[in-house]
């Protein structure tokens, strides 16, 4: 089974994202800050990371790749904005949250296709 991190400061985030990917059969852990998330990535050989920009996600997103330099990470965020921040560009993908989950839900896959 494939191991997703979900990192998001805001729990109804996590617990929505965590549902859908439960949902599609991935093993989720849930971190509510960087220094979380962090830990859990040095601990568990995870496929996939689903990373808040504004956590701080840029500081974690860097910390990730440099200890998993291939290991996925989305950036997730409401603002459309930081797509075009060079410090956002180390991430594997930049999605912009939406209560429509179709676009995590393909990026998930590309990412994780067997």
């Amino acid at each position: 089974m494939k191991k997703i991190l979900v990192a998001d400061d805001e729990m109804s985030i996590r617990l929505l994202y965590s549902e859908e990917l439960k949902e599609e059969g991935y093993e989720v852990y849930l971190a509510s800050n960087g220094k979380e998330a962090l830990e859990i990535v040095e601990k568990v050989p995870l496929d996939l990371v689903i990373l808040d920009i504004k956590m701080p996600g840029i500081e974690a997103l860097r910390q990730i790749k440099e200890r998993r330099p291939n290991l996925p990470v989305l950036l997730s965020t409401a603002y459309g904005e930081y797509k075009q921040d060079f410090s956002t560009w180390a991430s594997d993908e930049y999605l912009v949250k939406s209560s429509d989950l179709e676009d995590l839900r393909a990026a998930v896959k590309r990412y994780l296709k067997d």
